[in-house]
């Protein structure tokens, strides 16, 4: 194996009966170390002394280079969708591919306006900052996303780069539901007509929705409001709003803990063919730039998720720990996360044993029907939209979302190719 060394080492020997001896290497470490791999062939022992001889002369070294940092860009705060990177950084997987993995949750400070409400202590950065806003910006190398949102970047104007996703985090993709309060009597999708939708304010999200409702018989009129995101829950809870979306494996588990009934409509169950929810994304760029960092990051992480898939208990203790030092003292509810990992444990790995792994079948079929669907254009969003290029979310359910793209012009939106494959 290798061992890190300085400039002292000490060593106990016993003898063994046959003659030989075992040796006791204690290595004491300094910040400037070099390191040697030893094989049993690099020292001898004389087995009638207390000594032996190491034989470093033949042997190079190499001096320990700084870890390369690496910036992931949560979607949400600390929760059982990101279990495989707190598990890899709490077993040492990042720190011995020889990487310094930092895990950044949304309730940051520079997601004021975005996900937070600003206020005098965190004001409005003056832009919308999102974690794939923090990947195209360079200051995260990889961001989780929704499949709607990958596909908004790759079908986005010039300006914005394509971000591929390069792993799924999760393989089952019907994780995630439009719910409501069972107290409302909103019980099916038909009946959000006329309701109040908190939204995520996401290109394709309510015309997603819309499209739900009219699959379910409904017209697809609603009102969609933008909360501030890390609020949008509380908003259902409080009656401020009728239904929004939500992960299973959390509002769901959660409501359950708090003995919250809901309606839930599961989002691959109206008619639309998810793609992977969520998944991880990367500037291609930067991919092509450093293959072994996004190769070694992604090894360790699915080295985690396997160990969150076969230990979910496990798993979910150490996201309680390590987010409170990872996350600036964020708190996750244990009871919460031990509920969330165990909904998961199936849902994580697919048939193929390897995490992360996608289907061109999968993004096909959802491409396709984004673009049956007339959801398919150039379109964006908007808080101040200009009706040419960028539109109000009312606008673009309303059918004034730009031209339609050409299937045939969409690039493609993931790849596979620095995954594992065993």
């Amino acid at each position: 194996r290798s061992f890190s060394f300085a400039r002292e080492i000490s060593y106990r020997t016993s003898r063994w009966p046959s003659g030989g001896c075992r040796v006791r290497l204690v290595v004491r470490r300094q910040a400037t170390e070099k390191s040697v791999t030893l094989s049993p062939t690099t020292f001898a022992v004389n087995p009638n002394h207390s000594s032996f001889e190491w034989a470093l002369a033949s042997y190079p070294t190499r001096t320990m280079t700084t870890p390369t940092t690496v910036i992931v860009a949560l979607d949400w705060t600390p929760n059982g969708n990101h279990l495989g990177f707190y598990v890899a950084k709490d077993r040492g997987f990042y720190k011995d591919a020889g990487l310094d993995v930092r895990l950044v949750s949304p309730h940051d400070a520079a997601y004021a306006g975005s996900y937070l409400e600003p206020d005098a202590e965190n004001p409005s950065p003056g832009k919308y900052v999102t974690p794939c806003s923090k990947v195209a910006d360079g200051s995260a190398h990889f961001g989780v996303n929704s499949p709607e949102g990958v596909v908004g970047w790759n079908t986005s104007g010039p300006e914005r780069p394509r971000l591929k996703a390069v792993a799924a985090l999760l393989f089952d993709r019907n994780t995630s539901a439009i719910v409501t309060l069972k107290s409302s009597g909103i019980d099916a999708p038909n009946k959000l007509d006329g309701c109040k939708y908190a939204s995520y304010a996401a290109r394709f999200e309510g015309r997603i929705v819309q499209k739900m409702i009219q699959a379910d018989g409904g017209v697809g009129e609603f009102n969609e409001t933008t909360p501030p995101m890390l609020g949008i829950w509380n908003t259902l809870l409080n009656g401020e709003a009728d239904a929004t979306w939500v992960f299973s494996q959390w509002e769901g588990c959660e409501a359950k803990l708090k003995n919250v009934e809901l309606n839930a409509f599961p989002v691959c169950d109206y008619g639309m063919p998810y793609a992977y929810a969520p998944c991880l994304c990367a500037h291609p760029d930067w991919l092509v730039g450093n293959p072994e960092t996004a190769r070694a990051f992604l090894d360790a992480t699915a080295r985690g998720y396997k160990i969150a898939s076969e230990d979910p208990i496990a798993a979910a203790e150490i996201l309680v720990r390590v987010a409170r030092t990872e996350n600036d003292g964020h708190a996750v509810n244990p009871e919460l996360a031990k509920a969330s990992a165990l909904y998961l444990q199936n849902k994580m790995i697919g048939p193929s044993g390897v995490w992360g792994v996608m289907e061109q079948r999968v993004w096909d079929d959802y491409l396709k029907w984004l673009w049956d669907a007339g959801l398919l254009t150039d379109g964006a969003q908007s808080r101040h939209p200009d009706s040419g290029k960028t539109f109000s979310l009312d606008d673009l359910r309303a059918g004034k979302a730009g031209n339609k793209i050409p299937l045939d012009q969409v690039p493609t939106v993931f790849t596979n190719d620095y995954l594992p494959t065993v």
